[in-house]
């Protein structure tokens, strides 16, 4: 027998703890509060903790000899580190917001495993002219 691999049983494991929100009107709508949660965690880690930072800028692009380095130059516009507490909170909102992205996976039929693979081998092989 197949075994299933991590991405496959993480679906089955929303599949079978979906039953309030099975809706796809309430999967879609809580996929969008989850990611909301994601960008309220970092936001008060930054407003109300402190432990990080935005400092923004516009970029400046260096002369790079490859586009493999042109990373090195770039910045995030992130400073310093998430705290312990920040970490997992946010880690937890990114969690609930990947339990949701499984369980619309589930119901439209799709397979999240299949979709991260083959966004892979896509970003792979066009490689920088992926970039959208």
């Amino acid at each position: 027998m197949h075994e299933s691999t991590d991405f496959q049983q993480f679906q089955n494991t929303v599949n079978k703890y979906l039953i309030r929100h099975r809706s796809i009107i309430d999967i879609t709508s809580k996929l969008q509060e989850t990611n909301a949660k994601v960008n309220r965690a970092l936001a008060k880690a930054i407003t109300q903790c402190g432990c990080t930072s935005i400092k923004a800028s516009k970029q400046r692009y260096c002369e790079v000899k490859s586009l493999d380095s042109a990373h090195t130059c770039l910045k995030t516009h992130l400073e310093g580190e998430l705290c312990p507490d920040c970490k997992e909170i946010l880690a937890s909102e990114i969690g609930h917001n990947l339990f949701y992205l499984a369980a619309l996976c589930q119901v439209t039929g799709l397979s999240l495993e299949q979709i991260i693979n083959e966004e892979n081998n896509r970003l792979q092989t066009l490689g920088y002219f992926s970039m959208t």
